[in-house]
């Protein structure tokens, strides 16, 4: 069944890989504000990416991770505070749309 939610967003979170651990573990310590996310591997291409390695700085871009959560807009927005707070200055980008719809398949 589809369902409807008002106000309900998509964060989308591309770290480095470096991170990927302390950030899963940070959003499973917090069910309140993430109920669940999917992890995806990514490149990060850009003017500001952050080449670290030798094999990024090759390629022109940088290996990230991508994680998508879907959840109420303010509990979205809460849990950016929170991994601001955890990880300053920690090369995190972020996007938020909305979500028209969202739903299982039975």
């Amino acid at each position: 069944m589809i369902q409807n939610f008002e106000q309900n967003a998509v964060l989308q979170l591309a770290i480095p890989r470096a991170l990927d651990e302390d950030i899963a573990d940070l959003l499973l310590a917090h069910p309140e504000l993430a109920s669940g996310f999917t992890l995806l591997p990514a490149q990060g291409m850009g003017q500001h990416t952050r080449l670290l390695s030798a094999m990024e700085q090759v390629q022109g871009r940088s290996q990230r991770q991508l994680f998508v959560i879907c959840g109420a807009l303010a509990q979205l927005r809460a849990l950016l505070q929170l991994l601001n707070q955890h990880f300053p200055g920690a090369d995190i980008h972020y996007w938020i749309t909305p979500v028209i719809e969202s739903g299982s398949l039975q």
